[in-house]
This record gives C-alpha cells, structure tokens and sequence, in this order.
C-alpha cells in the first residue's frame, strides 16, 4: 500500500473538510463546508495558488453612512438600548412629514430620548 504525503500544509485553524473539482465551467461546489445558496464571498489568491473565501454582508449604500459615521452609529446604539429597556415615549405622528426634504444641521448633536 502507497502512502500518501500530505501535501498541504494548513494555516491557522483551518479545517480539511475534502476535495472539490471544478467542472467544465470552473465552478467548484462548497456545500460540504457550509455554504449556502446567495452566500458572498471575498476571493485572494496568494503567490502559491492558495485560495482564501472571506464571508461577507452587503449592505444597502443608504446604510453605509451608520457604519461611516461613529457619532450616527452611537446615536442608533443608544436608541437601541433604550428601546430595549422600553425606555421610550411616544412621538406622535410623523406622516404629515413624509415626502418632504429637511435639511439636516450637522452642528446639532443628536438629540437624547425624553425620559
């Protein structure tokens, strides 16, 4: 019996989870190691031929300016923590507002909740 060498040398943690061949269009099937349908993936190549996946989340570009801004981000933390404490009050009616365009002060920090 012919012993195999292994042949790769695994970095970090990483896990052999087997073997994929490409097929006559290049694509390999990764559901053995856990990846779903409409999953997204960052791809490096390094000088070896080594394939890297990184998971990745897309978010909407309206959505960008939480993750941009530390103050917008730090604002909606804090909403978020009061509304979890149902540390909240009622604000009325916002629809007559729909539509409208409102200029927004940046020198005006964001308003705290009324306790």
């Amino acid at each position: 019996m012919v012993e195999l060498k292994k042949t790769t040398e695994l970095k970090s943690d990483f896990i052999p989870m087997g073997e994929v061949c490409a097929d006559e269009r290049s694509r390999m099937a990764f559901g053995k190691a856990g990846v779903h349908r409409d999953d997204r993936y960052a791809v490096a190549v390094n000088a070896e031929g080594e394939i890297l996946l990184t998971p990745l989340v897309s978010i909407p570009r309206r959505e960008l300016l939480v993750w941009d801004d530390e103050g917008i981000r730090a604002a909606l933390v804090r909403g978020l923590e009061h509304s979890s404490k149902e540390d909240t009050s009622e604000g009325g009616d916002f629809t007559r507002f729909a539509g409208e365009e409102h200029a927004v002060d940046e020198s005006v920090a964001p308003a705290e909740p009324q306790s």
